[in-house]
């Protein structure tokens, strides 16, 4: 199903050379642009999945084992195929047909959805098969979460990443603040069911991806160093701007990731309960949905790299506002501030990164960039535990806010070719 891609001359440009060839096109006319359209759906379809995934495997272990320990396991189970396959995962994006790649992924998840749906629905489900599905739909995710970001700059119209990755983050968000909703109506109805809307939604998936009709896939020479399994972290390493990029993401989520103590705020600081512990947690969505309209209509112009440090600190001020606040409505607008800060950011970081990496070492860069998001994320939450444990929840969401700040201005300082980046394209 998997074919290897003939050698070919990059015909992408590196971030001396922007796209040019055609003038960008509106929002509207991306949308009937029919590789990005096929494009965009298989993606919401796989991150609706993964939503109800989520929901579903994290009820149904929770619900066998009653342990909050086997209940975190979930999260570590399924990043570790990340962590153990970054530089193989790079290297098929890179290496392989990307589409195919994309859809071998979807049917593996496909079945292992359905493999669980089956268990579930005979009452012979236990811990063990679970954790093992969910290491396997970790391992697919780790190939295809970096082939589908390399496989994004070859559907958008040429001079158009930038709206093409705003538009596709909403529909991730829309997928984000929805599917944990359906995840958890289908589990309610029917534990299987949750399983069998995954098989569906991944189904349908890998056949839209079979309808994307990509520009050609440059491929490395074999035997050459942009060849080698490794290239994409020398890549990062020898680039000052991407290396910026990707580490500034690193520790500004790091420090910043006051949703782990979200639980807490709604209870003992705020006193919303459940219910208000939804709404904060549905509001950095929001607020990033909102500026993902915003920027599929106005894309940044000018000044992309300034845009960039500001969002984060934006990002850091509106974290500390939220530690600080015992008002219920300045709680949800600061966490939806901080959404659209994220979302600017993210936006910039991902159009930045793609159109300064070779398209023949796009899949390496993005894998080792999706494994520094996802440990961002991971260690973010353990950061925001240990240091609430120690301190208290508002003076270590404060803290978290000050550092994430003081980490944009002294990347500022410490990588001027990224702060000084005018244009992306």
């Amino acid at each position: 199903m998997v074919q290897e891609v003939s050698q070919k001359p990059s015909q992408e440009p590196s971030e001396a050379q922007p796209l040019r060839a055609s003038p960008p096109v509106s929002a509207r006319e991306l949308l009937t642009h029919r590789a990005f359209l096929f494009f965009l759906l298989s993606r919401s379809l796989s991150r609706f999945s993964s939503q109800i995934a989520a929901v579903a495997i994290g009820w149904q272990i929770y619900d066998l084992t009653g342990s909050a320990f086997d209940l975190g396991m979930v999260g570590l189970v399924q990043f570790l195929p990340t962590a153990l396959l970054v530089f193989v995962a790079g290297h098929a994006a890179d290496r392989y047909e990307r589409k195919r790649v994309v859809q071998l992924c979807q049917l593996v998840e496909a079945t292992t959805a359905l493999y669980l749906a089956i268990i579930t629905y005979l009452g012979a489900v236990g811990e063990v098969q679970i954790f093992v599905a969910t290491f396997v739909l970790g391992i697919a995710g780790a190939f295809e979460s970096p082939t589908t970001a390399a496989l994004l700059p070859l559907v958008a119209p040429q001079g158009s990443l930038q709206r093409a990755t705003a538009v596709s983050s909403g529909a991730a968000q829309v997928a984000t603040i929805t599917g944990p909703a359906l995840g958890g109506f289908a589990y309610a109805i029917a534990p299987h069911l949750a399983y069998a809307v995954m098989v569906l939604f991944w189904i349908l998936g890998m056949i839209l991806t079979g309808f994307i009709r990509p520009r050609p896939q440059a491929v490395a020479k074999e035997g050459t160093s942009s060849d080698n399994i490794f290239a994409g972290f020398r890549f990062i390493r020898e680039s000052p701007a991407i290396l910026g990029t990707i580490s500034l993401d690193l520790f500004a989520v790091l420090f910043g990731g006051v949703t782990a103590l979200l639980p807490i705020y709604a209870r003992d600081i705020l006193q919303t309960g459940p219910v208000g512990l939804g709404v904060l947690r549905a509001a950095p969505a929001v607020g990033a949905l909102l500026m993902t309209m915003v920027l599929a209509r106005h894309a940044i112009s000018r000044h992309v790299g300034l845009r960039m440090f500001q969002a984060v600190i934006v990002f850091g001020v509106a974290t500390i506002v939220f530690a600080l606040s015992s008002w219920m409505w300045l709680s949800v607008l600061s966490l939806a501030v901080l959404g659209a800060a994220d979302t600017i950011s993210v936006v910039i970081r991902f159009s930045l990164v793609q159109l300064a990496t070779p398209d023949e070492m796009r899949g390496r860069v993005g894998a080792v960039n999706f494994l520094f998001i996802n440990a961002s994320n991971q260690l973010g939450q353990f950061e925001s535990g240990l240091t609430a444990a120690l301190f208290g929840a508002m003076p270590a969401a404060v803290l978290g806010g000050v550092c994430t700040v003081a980490v944009a201005l002294l990347w500022m300082k410490l990588f001027p070719s990224l702060r000084q980046v005018e244009r992306l394209e």
